[in-house]
């Protein structure tokens, strides 16, 4: 049975770097994938790529570990010709969409552009080219295995949302209060990001992993995070949160949720976690909720819109 694989040619940053690499994929119709340091992973058993990957980034915490020695395994050894890629650019569009015709070959250097080894033969389609969404739709990871469900959205012409591990805010159980103000958030966390320098002045980076995914809509297994930020003058990881329209005690019970999976599952030793909450107003159920946990911050936003007869 034909497998279906949503896969990052490249970082999508710098995006000059991005479109080099990906001009040479269409036009030779391959793709390919980094890591490089392992030796000829064709040649590995998974035991073996496993030991490699532990060895080389012993530093980085046993879940991204394993995160890369899967993506690796997946992709030289589980894609098969037939299978379907969709290749992303950022988290936001959709490259183009090919059938995988060759089985993965160790070639380095075969793109001077890239360190990359491995090239995956892809007889990619004309059509979809470039199409863009309004909001993510795409996991963080390069490469990942998808449901013929989650093709079949990301295909239509009306506006997808990937399953599992990334569920719309507001559904799945979610409860909105305020459904004017869960929209307007939505548009926030886009604002926040693209202005990020500005608005907290160095003060906090957004997080980016080693494949040069940011923290926007950080994936984890327990859901999404709004934004995974670092302190550089401490080094501590930030879990920032948009409270979204949503009761005080769910907001509190996430983000303690998110902070400690990122404590178990991306800090070093001794590497903190905190937690800030971004919302309108103020809520004095949250105020005392957040009253007695000394690593969680609120910050207040204001929006202000005028109309004038002249420019």
């Amino acid at each position: 049975m034909n497998q279906f694989w949503i896969m990052a040619p490249y970082a999508a940053n710098p995006p000059e770097q991005f479109e080099k690499v990906w001009e040479y994929d269409l036009a030779n119709d391959v793709i390919s994938i980094g890591w490089p340091g392992f030796g000829n992973v064709l040649e590995m058993s998974e035991t073996q790529l496993n030991e490699e990957v532990t060895r080389k980034y012993s530093h980085k915490p046993p879940q991204t570990r394993s995160l890369i020695a899967n993506m690796l395994w997946a992709f030289y050894h589980r894609i098969r010709p037939g299978d379907t890629i969709i290749a992303r650019r950022g988290r936001k569009t959709l490259a183009a969409v090919g059938r995988v015709a060759q089985s993965a070959v160790w070639s380095p250097g075969a793109n001077p552009l890239t360190d990359h080894a491995g090239y995956l033969g892809v007889e990619w389609q004309v059509s979809p080219r470039d199409k863009e969404f309004s909001s993510i739709v795409f996991p963080m990871h390069s490469l990942i295995e998808a449901s013929s469900e989650d093709v079949e959205k990301l295909l239509r012409p009306d506006e997808p949302m990937l399953s599992s591990p990334e569920p719309a805010v507001g559904t799945a159980g979610d409860v909105v209060e305020d459904t004017a103000i869960f929209v307007l958030e939505k548009y926030l966390e886009d604002f926040i990001v693209s202005n990020f320098n500005a608005i907290f002045k160095s003060k906090l980076n957004i997080h980016q992993d080693g494949e040069g995914n940011d923290g926007q809509q950080y994936t984890t297994d327990i859901g999404p995070i709004d934004i995974l930020a670092v302190e550089p003058e401490t080094k501590a990881f930030v879990v920032i949160e948009l409270k979204k329209g949503r009761p005080s005690d769910q907001v509190v019970g996430q983000i303690l949720r998110y902070m400690g999976w990122v404590k178990e599952k991306l800090c070093t030793e001794g590497q903190a976690v905190k937690g800030l909450v971004i919302c309108q107003g103020r809520d004095k159920k949250l105020d005392y909720a957040l009253s007695i946990v000394s690593n969680i911050d609120i910050r207040y936003y204001s929006v202000s819109f005028s109309l004038r007869e002249n420019p």
